[in-house]
């Protein structure tokens, strides 16, 4: 299973967060996170704004503002990022342009539904603070600055 970019780019940004600390350094903007990232800006935007509606980063404007790790955000899992921004489809499309002629007796579909649910529940108890624990916070400060 591959991740959708924006999934990619969801963890990528919490976990940046997560190593941030308070300083206005450590509070990037969309547009210093699309930057760093080195993904257009709209996508970045679209990332964040998913992440802000679900609590997990707060966006502050004006001077001094940029992005945030909520509490939330610190203790959310990492199982349940990923479901929400990969959604609930099949890893199959077996009803597309050209339907498989197999769909009523085929036993693959379930059967991949099931990996895709057991790949999810193994990422649930995994917190974004569980991904930054040493030694990967301090290594992703120091090669991860936005810009």
């Amino acid at each position: 299973m591959r991740l959708l970019r924006s999934t990619d780019l969801a963890l990528r940004v919490l976990m940046r967060l997560a190593v941030a600390g308070d300083t206005p350094e450590a509070t990037p903007t969309t547009r210093d996170v699309a930057a760093a990232m080195e993904v257009p800006y709209t996508h970045a935007a679209k990332v964040v704004a998913e992440l802000q509606h679900m609590g997990l980063l707060e966006a502050r404007r004006g001077r001094g503002g940029g992005l945030a790790l909520t509490d939330r955000g610190r203790v959310a899992s990492v199982g349940t990022v990923v479901r929400s921004f990969e959604g609930d489809g099949d890893v199959v499309d077996c009803e597309g342009a050209t339907p498989c002629p197999l769909a009523s007796a085929c036993r693959l579909r379930g059967a991949l539904r099931q990996a895709q649910e057991a790949f999810f529940a193994s990422l649930d108890p995994i917190t974004v603070a569980d991904i930054v624990a040493e030694p990967t916070g301090p290594l992703l400060l120091g090669i991860s600055r936005f810009a």
